[in-house]
């Protein structure tokens, strides 16, 4: 390995204050619907929009298995397919309704040895619908970006 292979290997490691690059979820109905099933939380308020309503919800929201889900999917599409996620510790607030969007945005709070602790926020458009933090090891520090998976629910 040359010396400016060496210096460019020492940039790509994952240090405190790396602000991961944000992602845009639309929030559907079949998202919402769908995260329910595949997590097995039948609760009507997350399928049910007349049983919603008569609940005091404006319309269905999202769980927190699916937001847990998303949180996950966003750490290891920014950290690569070796990345083991150790542990996430979310708190929600503000509902995800259909038709708004979640902006998932995260920054690196320490860095000890592969393991990281990144600060995750998803905001949407009524506020923050999550908060929390992510340890996340990355086997070499390298944090790999999935280029395909930028953008994309």
């Amino acid at each position: 390995m040359s010396g400016d292979e060496r210096t460019q290997a020492k940039e790509s490691r994952i240090r405190a204050r790396d602000e991961l690059a944000p992602l845009e979820i639309p929030i559907t109905r079949t998202l919402i619907v769908a995260g329910a099933i595949a997590s097995r939380d039948y609760q009507d308020v997350h399928h049910d929009t007349e049983l919603a309503h008569q609940k005091g919800s404006p319309d269905i929201f999202m769980n927190i298995l699916t937001t847990n889900g998303l949180v996950g999917r966003y750490i290891t599409d920014h950290f690569g397919p070796t990345a083991v996620l150790r542990k996430v510790a979310i708190r929600l607030g503000a509902p995800n309704y259909p038709g708004d969007t979640m902006v998932l945005t995260g920054s690196v709070e320490e860095v000890e040895g592969d393991t990281a602790t990144v600060r995750v926020v998803g905001a949407n458009g009524i506020g923050k619908h999550v908060t929390g933090t992510v340890t996340v090891t990355v086997p070499g520090g390298e944090p790999s970006v999935i280029a395909s998976a930028e953008g994309q629910a």
